[in-house]
């Protein structure tokens, strides 16, 4: 299994999916442990209209956890094999290790339009369901 995840350069969780600094991508071996960690530069910019979901089903990703991340590039992200697990916050690596074991769920909420990257009236989960 690869899972993909949008980081800031400290290795936490980017809370805007399009904003990322890079996305980092982990290998988990059948023992469930990260097997490996392999880093993609991000294209800043609108998350539904990049090429991210193109690239990183290429690179095998079939899940992505995330924090703010809106319909669009959900559908996009899907349409490419890839499960979108919203609403996390806090270290990547940590991250990583809890979702493997089970702990980490689906917030249930996204951003519901463009508009919030200026103005208010954007909501974020800013940790996992555990």
């Amino acid at each position: 299994m690869k899972i993909a995840i949008p980081v800031t350069n400290n290795n936490q969780i980017d809370d805007h999916f399009g904003h990322c600094d890079y996305y980092s991508i982990y290998t988990i071996s059948e023992t469930n442990e990260i097997a490996y960690k392999k880093i993609i530069e991000s294209e800043q910019g609108c998350g539904c209209k990049s090429s991210i979901a193109g690239i990183l089903a290429d690179e095998g990703v079939t899940v992505m956890l995330a924090g703010g991340i809106g319909a669009g590039a959900i559908n996009k992200l899907s349409s490419f094999g890839i499960e979108v697990i919203r609403g996390c916050s806090g270290n990547a690596d940590d991250l990583v290790l809890q979702f493997i074991n089970g702990l980490i769920k689906d917030s249930g909420s996204s951003c519901q339009t463009h508009e919030h990257h200026h103005g208010e009236g954007h909501q974020h989960g800013h940790t996992c369901n555990h």
